[in-house]
C-alpha cells in the first residue's frame, strides 16, 4: 500500500472475476431507464441490468457512442438442463451487459434461433434426449447457421470427449467450473469476431467476405466461386489440394489453440509460396490453391514446391519447441474442363488420396477418359471373387477368424489381386463402390454363419475415402441392424498410411461404429512416433505388423523393433497379428516376440472355403 503525504491510496476493490467497467456501460443509452428484474430467468429481449454505482459517466457526444449495429447488446442462447448452472451463466453474461435466453432441452432450440437470432450459443454437452454434439451437428446443417458460434461449457474431464465436441462443429470448449471473467471473455471475443465478419460481408454489397478476418486468407467460398468462374471461361491453370498429416495427433499433443495457430502459420506460409495465386483453408488440415492462368506444364513443380514449404522449415509451437509438418498434394489442370467447381474439388481430393501412396507425396489428376485409355477401368471389367485366409491365435481358440481378400477374375480367366485392383478403382473413382460390394458380401457371410458352432469373425479392408462418406456409415449401421448381426463379428481393416493422413476422419467413423460393436485393425504397421500415437488415439482392437517383420528371425534389430511394438500395443490393450508367415522359423520368431495371432501360407493359403480347423490348431 503506497503512502504519500499521509494519504493512503485506496486498496483495489475490483476482483479479477469482475468484468471490466466498459462491459456495463457500452450498450447503455444516457437516457435509458434502469430495467426492473421480474424473473430469475432473463429472456433474450430483456434490457441489460443497471450499471453499478461509481462508474465513469457515459459520453454525451453522439460521435463517441458505439454504433448500434455492430455493438448492440450481445445475444447469447444458453442450452443447459441444469437450472442452477443455467442461472449462473445467465447472470454472469447479463451482468456483463449481454442478453441471455435459457433453454433446458434441445426441442425448442431451432425455434429460439429463428426467433431471437442469437450471436452465440452456449451449449451443454449432456442434454436429455439429444446430446449437445448431435444438436450442434443438426444446427450446422441448417442454412445460414454454419458459422453461428457454438461454445460448449461442460464439466466432462475427458480430453477425448473435448476433441469429439470440436469435431462435431463446435468453436470452443470451456471446462466447468469456470471463472466469470473467463466466461465473459470467451463469449465476447467469439461474438466480436463473428460480428466483424458479418459487417465485412455487409459492407461488400451483401456479398460473402472475400477474406477471412482472422487469417487474412481468401475464404473457401471466394476461392470456389473463382474456380467456377475459371471453369466457365475455360481458363488455363491448375488446382491444388494440400493435406497435412497427423492432424489429430498434433492437436492432442499441443492442444486445440496451439493446433489452430499451427494451421494458421502453415496457411500463411503456403499462401506466400503460392503467390500470386489464391489459397483457402478448407477444413482442419487441408488447403486449396487456385492457380488461374498458370503454366500447366509447371503444375507438378509447383506442387512439389508447396509440399516442401511444410517440411523444410520448422514451425514454432512454443518458445522451446518446434515441429516440421508432412503433407501430400494432388493437382489437376483446368483446361480439360470440369462440369463445375465441386467436380474439380472432388477430382483433386481423390488425386491426393493417390499421392499418399507415393514416396514423393505428389500426384497429378488423370481424367477418367485417360484412365480408360490406360486400361485402368478395363481392369475392373471382371467378376468379383473373394478369398479367405485364416488368422490363427498362437494359443488356439474357438473363434473362426479370416481376412477377406479381394480378387477379380477377368474375361480371359486371369485373376487379379487386390494390389492391382484397388489402385485401378482409386484412379477410376470407383473405390467406394468396390468397398461396399466386398463389405456387403462379408455381411452376408456373417449372417449365414450367425448360428455356427464356431463364431465367425471377418477382417475386411476398406479405404478411408469410403469411410469418410456419411451415406456409407448409414448403410453399414442399417445393414447390421436389419440382419441382426453382432457388430463385433466385423473387423474393419485400415492401412497405416491412410490413417496417418486422415486420422480425424477415421476417429469420427470409429466413434460412430463403436455403438454397434464394430472393431478396427490397423494394418501395415511400422513403428514410429506418429504411428505409435495412433494406438492411443484410435479405438483399435488389433494391429497387423508390416510384412517385413515376418523375417525378424534373420535380423536382431528387426526383432527388437517387433518386441517394442508388441509391448506398446499390449499396454494399450491391443492384440498383434503377424502376417505373411511362410515358414516355421518365422512363426517361431513371431511366437517368441509375443504376437497374439499369425497369418500366412504356413498356416494356410488363401482359398475360397471357410474350412480351417481353428479348434485343433495350436502353435
Amino acid at each position: 500500500m503506497a503512502v504519500h503525504d499521509n494519504v493512503v491510496a485506496p486498496s483495489r476493490t475490483v476482483r479479477a472475476e469482475t468484468p471490466p467497467a466498459d462491459h456495463w456501460q457500452r450498450w447503455q443509452r444516457p437516457d435509458a431507464p434502469a430495467p426492473v428484474a421480474t424473473s430469475n430467468v432473463i429472456a433474450l429481449n430483456a434490457a441489460p441490468a443497471s450499471p453499478p454505482p461509481l462508474l465513469p459517466p457515459l459520453p454525451t457526444d453522439a460521435s463517441q457512442m458505439v454504433p448500434p449495429g455492430i455493438d448492440s447488446p450481445y445475444r447469447v442462447l444458453i442450452v443447459e438442463d441444469d437450472r442452477s448452472q443455467a442461472l449462473f451463466a445467465q447472470s454472469v453474461l447479463h451482468g456483463a451487459g449481454m442478453e441471455a435466453l435459457v433453454h433446458s432441452d434441445a426441442e425448442g432450440v431451432q425455434q429460439a434461433i429463428a426467433e431471437h437470432r442469437p450471436d452465440l450459443i452456449l451449449m451443454d454437452l449432456h442434454l436429455p434426449g439429444l446430446d449437445g454434439m448431435r444438436l450442434t451437428a443438426l444446427i450446422r446443417q441448417q442454412p445460414g447457421q454454419q458459422l453461428l458460434p457454438i461454445v460448449f461449457l461442460s464439466g466432462d474431464p475427458d480430453p477425448e470427449r473435448q476433441f469429439e465436441v470440436l469435431d462435431s462443429g463446435a468453436d470452443d470448449f470451456l471446462s466447468k467450473p469456470i471463472r466469470p471473467r473467463h466466461l465473459i471473455a470467451a463469449v465476447s471475443n467469439r461474438i466480436r469476431r463473428a460480428r466483424a465478419q458479418a459487417a465485412s460481408q455487409a459492407g461488400n454489397a451483401g456479398a460473402p467476405a472475400m477474406n477471412n478476418p482472422e487469417t487474412g486468407l481468401p475464404t473457401r467460398h471466394h476461392v470456389m466461386q473463382q474456380l467456377g468462374t475459371s471453369l466457365a471461361h475455360r481458363d488455363r491453370g491448375g488446382l491444388f489440394f494440400i493435406e497435412i498429416a497427423s492432424a489429430l495427433g498434433l492437436r492432442e499433443r499441443y492442444g486445440y489453440a496451439a493446433f489452430e495457430r499451427l494451421m494458421t502459420q502453415a496457411g500463411q506460409r503456403l499462401a506466400d509460396a503460392a503467390q500470386p495465386h489464391l489459397l483457402a483453408r478448407l477444413n482442419d488440415n487441408s488447403f486449396l490453391v487456385l492457380a488461374r492462368s498458370a503454366d500447366e506444364d509447371t503444375l507438378d513443380a509447383m506442387a512439389h514446391a508447396l509440399r516442401e514449404q511444410l517440411s523444410t522449415r520448422a514451425f514454432v509451437i512454443r518458445d522451446d519447441e518446434s515441429v516440421h509438418l508432412r503433407g501430400v498434394v494432388g493437382h489437376a489442370q483446368l483446361s480439360p474442363g470440369f462440369p463445375d467447381a465441386g467436380s474439380a474439388l472432388e477430382a483433386v481430393e481423390r488425386t491426393t488420396l493417390q499421392a499418399r501412396l507415393l514416396t514423393a507425396g505428389v500426384a497429378a489428376y488423370v481424367r477418367r477418359e485417360d484412365v480408360a485409355a490406360q486400361e485402368h477401368l478395363a481392369l475392373l471389367e471382371g467378376q468379383l471373387e473373394l478369398a479367405y485366409q485364416p488368422i490363427v491365435a498362437v494359443a488356439g481358440g474357438n473363434t473362426a477368424q479370416y481376412q477377406v481378400l479381394l480378387r477379380l477374375r477377368q474375361a480371359d480367366g486371369s485373376v487379379l489381386a487386390a494390389g492391382q485392383v484397388i489402385p485401378a478403382a482409386e484412379a477410376a473413382g470407383r473405390i467406394a463402390d468396390l468397398d461396399q460390394q466386398v463389405l456387403d458380401h462379408a455381411l452376408g457371410l456373417l449372417d449365414l454363419y450367425r448360428h455356427a458352432a464356431q463364431p465367425l469373425h471377418l477382417f475386411v479392408s476398406q479405404s478411408l475415402r469410403t469411410l469418410a462418406r456419411d451415406a456409407f456409415g448409414d448403410w453399414l449401421l442399417e445393414s447390421l441392424a436389419s440382419r441382426q448381426i453382432d457388430g463385433s463379428a466385423l473387423v474393419i481393416d485400415v492401412r497405416l498410411p491412410d490413417a496417418l493422413i486422415h486420422t480425424v476422419t477415421l476417429q469420427q467413423f470409429c466413434t460412430r461404429m463403436h455403438a454397434a460393436g464394430v472393431r478396427f485393425c490397423l494394418s501395415q504397421f511400422e513403428p514410429g512416433d506418429e504411428a505409435n500415437a495412433l494406438m492411443a488415439q484410435l479405438p483399435l482392437a488389433y494391429v497387423r505388423m508390416a510384412a517385413r517383420f515376418s523375417n525378424s528371425h534373420t535380423n536382431q534389430q528387426t526383432r527388437d523393433e517387433l518386441r517394442a511394438a508388441i509391448d506398446l500395443a499390449h499396454r494399450a490393450g491391443l492384440r498383434i497379428i503377424g502376417q505373411q508367415i511362410e515358414d516355421p522359423q518365422a512363426a517361431a520368431a513371431m511366437w517368441i516376440g509375443g504376437v497374439d495371432f499369425i497369418q500366412g501360407n504356413m498356416v494356410q493359403s488363401a482359398g475360397s472355403e471357410l474350412n480351417f480347423d481353428f479348434q485343433n490348431s495350436v502353435l
